[in-house]
């Protein structure tokens, strides 16, 4: 996994043929390189370890529309990364770690992970400015 700075030119989500940009909350981006049998699962399997997130339960990835940040894409854990990125419209998106499944008591998750409740305060604290520009 690699902190990233210019991506691959013509799809924001490769940063080199067969290597995933994932953008985490916190304005870093990550690398995966992914062969043909890579899951969405691994890659969120493997953030969960680099991260040093419990509860990944809460976690997916995300596509999210370049041009209209309020769409997103749930990807299923299963779906194979090669899929994804082949598909026609894949330059126009970019994939995301998001925290997709709120927790039904947010101090619970701050006391059993503070780690993934950190992450989720980032992620509502990114959106609540983006919308109120």
């Amino acid at each position: 996994m690699l902190k990233l700075g210019r991506g691959c030119s013509g799809n924001s989500l490769l940063f080199l043929p067969n290597v995933l940009k994932v953008y985490l909350e916190n304005g870093q981006t990550k690398a995966f390189k992914f062969h043909k049998t890579t899951t969405v699962k691994d890659i969120v399997l493997t953030l969960k370890e680099k991260l040093s997130i419990r509860c990944i339960e809460h976690f997916a990835l995300v596509l999210e529309q370049q041009y209209n940040i309020t769409k997103l894409l749930l990807l299923h854990e299963e779906e194979l990364i090669q899929k994804v990125v082949q598909k026609k419209d894949s330059h126009d998106y970019r994939c995301l770690f998001r925290v997709c499944f709120i927790p039904r008591d947010p101090v619970d998750l701050l006391q059993d992970d503070p780690v993934a409740f950190e992450y989720l305060f980032q992620q509502v604290r990114f959106y609540f400015i983006s919308v109120n520009r």
